[in-house]
């Protein structure tokens, strides 16, 4: 299952090393966050390729496509609240609840090859959109549900703490 932080205390990705992936998103400046996306993205194929793709470790934790299929879905839904936060001054983001989408959309039982295409695909689209923010833009806002609010630059910095993490739990 995806991680799922305190939504009350999401700072904590912004301030420290996360103690199971070893991420440190606090040293990580926005200009790098496009290359890290394609890194990433590019991590995934091997794994899509592994013959226990669709095996569960155990009933609560995804398997490596569910967890491939949520990070492409990250990947979209972060460059749409990008786009929405640079066009519109301190947007709500509509709420996405991770784990019925994934049952909604039925993660395990999609293709791998396809899932690995769509997420290749939405990192480019998100890791160019974060290369064309200007400096300028970085302290727009956007807000959640719950009332938390980021700016351009700590939106990236807390987005792109999820696909690591993930990549790290399929190991």
């Amino acid at each position: 299952m995806p991680i799922t932080p305190d939504t009350k205390n999401w700072t904590w990705v912004l301030e420290r090393r996360c103690p199971e992936c070893g991420f440190d998103s606090s040293a990580v400046e926005f200009e790098q966050l496009p290359q890290l996306v394609r890194q990433n993205a590019a991590s995934w194929r091997p794994v899509f390729a592994r013959e226990s793709v669709r095996v569960r470790p155990d009933d609560a934790t995804w398997s490596n496509l569910e967890y491939g299929a949520h990070v492409r879905d990250v990947f979209r839904v972060f460059d749409g609240r990008l786009a929405l936060m640079l066009r519109e001054d301190d947007p709500a983001f509509e709420n996405w609840d991770q784990d019925a989408t994934a049952l909604a959309e039925r993660y395990n039982e999609q293709d791998p090859a396809v899932v690995a295409d769509e997420l290749e695909a939405a990192a480019a689209s998100v890791a160019d959109a974060f290369a064309r923010v200007a400096t300028e833009q970085l302290g727009r806002t956007g807000r959640r549900s719950d009332g938390s609010t980021f700016t351009v630059e700590t939106l990236g910095k807390y987005f792109i703490h999820d696909p690591v993490h993930h990549l790290h739990d399929v190991g």
